[in-house]
């Protein structure tokens, strides 16, 4: 039986992180991960994202958010991503099928992990994916509860192949969008979507028709377009938290517009974890995302420009 106390905080934002003990880049799977250059200063460069990951963890934490943690394993350097771990939505946890074989060592662990949740009420119910078809967690399906669906990226990482596993288990619409740039390997790295309807994302990370498909479903007024210096910076691996953005880095551009919508851009550095090609988002798993609508306590943006 699920504890009540845990039911009551339903509506706070809850995550799960993983400390990064054992981060490293010790494999190349992205063209961001250079483990020679890793190697050459490793020290110095996993004590700055043990550092900046307990950064993010504060920030968050200071926005209200609620954090669960899974113990890192010694060889599971990515595990620290934990985006990647699962879809979670309805407090069904649909665990990811990973497509390189240094991260599919990870499945079993996580597996695990989301067991354990599930004893402690987190979840109800944990699947796995079918065989044979890969998909890289909420790293490449994101949840966009304004319009009831799920964006799914596909090319890279995880085949569109599992677009119809989403929709049968969730019982939810599922929009594929092919990526089309190696250096933006999952959904999340280019695309986030923000409360109220805005979507940041990166237009050259897309196939020319998977950006016909957002310009469909996303007015222009609440598309936010970012040039290739910030998606570089992986602005779009943003964590929204009802009006704030915690992110790495933005430029004063992209600051600007966010203000201007409404939004407060909370800043914490992570960089070294750009060298394993993850931010913010890729940080973080959110578990709390649900198909009911709830209640929002903030007043509906302002939209004060028509395209971005």
């Amino acid at each position: 039986m699920n504890d009540p106390s845990l039911l009551s905080q339903s509506s706070q934002a809850r995550f799960v992180m993983c400390r990064p003990q054992y981060f490293a880049v010790t494999y190349s799977i992205n063209p961001w991960m250079d483990p020679e250059a890793w190697a050459d200063s490793g020290p110095v460069l996993h004590a700055t994202a043990v550092r900046q990951w307990a950064g993010l963890h504060r920030t968050l934490m200071a926005n209200g958010a609620a954090i669960e943690t899974i113990d890192p394993e010694p060889g599971l350097p990515d595990l620290v991503f934990t985006a990647n771990a699962a879809v979670v939505l309805d407090r069904k946890a649909l665990l990811a099928r990973f497509f390189h074989p240094e991260r599919q060592r990870e499945q079993p662990v996580l597996m695990a992990a989301f067991r354990a949740l599930q004893v402690r009420g987190f979840i109800d119910d944990v699947v796995e994916m079918p065989e044979g078809v890969a998909l890289e967690g909420a790293g490449d399906c994101i949840w966009d509860r304004k319009r009831g669906h799920f964006w799914m990226g596909s090319g890279y990482r995880s085949e569109a192949a599992a677009v119809k596993v989403i929709e049968r288990q969730f019982s939810v619409g599922c929009i594929p969008l092919a990526l089309a740039d190696p250096s933006f390997y999952h959904l999340d790295t280019a695309f986030c979507v923000l409360p109220h309807g805005d979507v940041l994302y990166f237009p050259g990370a897309f196939t020319p028709a998977a950006r016909e498909i957002i310009h469909h479903h996303v007015p222009a007024a609440h598309r936010i377009a970012l040039d290739r210096a910030d998606a570089a910076r992986f602005a779009a691996n943003a964590v929204a938290l009802g009006r704030t953005v915690v992110l790495s880095s933005c430029s004063v551009a992209l600051r600007r517009t966010l203000d201007d919508r409404g939004y407060k851009v909370a800043k914490t550095p992570l960089h070294a974890f750009l060298r394993s090609g993850g931010s913010a988002c890729c940080l973080t798993l959110r578990l709390d995302h649900r198909t009911r609508a709830t209640k929002v306590a903030d007043a509906p943006l302002p939209v004060r420009a028509a395209g971005h």
